[in-house]
């Protein structure tokens, strides 16, 4: 059974590591991406420092951290939240628990009063594009505004 809970600070480490390897693995651990974020070794303390933030992490039953998925605020004046660094480990993935993943952020955002939430991605993530269309994202042809992640070519929106 997968265990769906909000990040504790001793999930930091292995989930910096597991950003890092999912985009080394496609060629993205270049600047504009999140391999670079400032807050990505002490991911915790960044949801944390807002109510309007949440971290979840998926673990296995032993308490094997497998991925996890944040929200964030993004725009708050149109109630637009972002949705962030959803990433797995490798054994994790073509199991559905990106949707699981996704089912407790967007419970969040609703939750904190967001109306929409986006995310910006990459071409070469292909699974991840399969994922957001079939949750019901629309994929925009353009970012909402000026975003941090300048390599990200992708960009969705989905309302809640």
């Amino acid at each position: 059974m997968i265990q769906i809970q909000p990040i504790q600070n001793s999930d930091n480490v292995a989930l910096t590591h597991i950003v890092r390897q999912a985009l080394k693995a496609y060629q993205l651990d270049i600047p504009g991406t999140a391999y670079f974020d400032p807050e990505l070794s002490d991911l915790s303390s960044f949801y944390q420092a807002s109510s309007k933030r949440q971290y979840f992490v998926a673990k296995s039953d032993n308490g094997v951290l497998l991925g996890g998925n944040g929200i964030a605020e993004y725009d708050m004046t149109n109630q637009v939240a972002e949705l962030q660094k959803l990433y797995l480990i490798q054994s994790a993935r073509g199991h559905h628990l990106s949707y699981q993943l996704l089912d407790a952020a967007i419970s969040f955002a609703k939750g904190a009063g967001y109306k929409k939430v986006y995310l910006e991605t990459h071409h070469n993530l292909k699974a991840a594009i399969h994922t957001y269309h079939k949750y019901g994202f629309t994929e925009l042809d353009h970012p909402l505004n000026k975003g941090t992640h300048s390599a990200m070519d992708r960009f969705f929106v989905i309302s809640i």
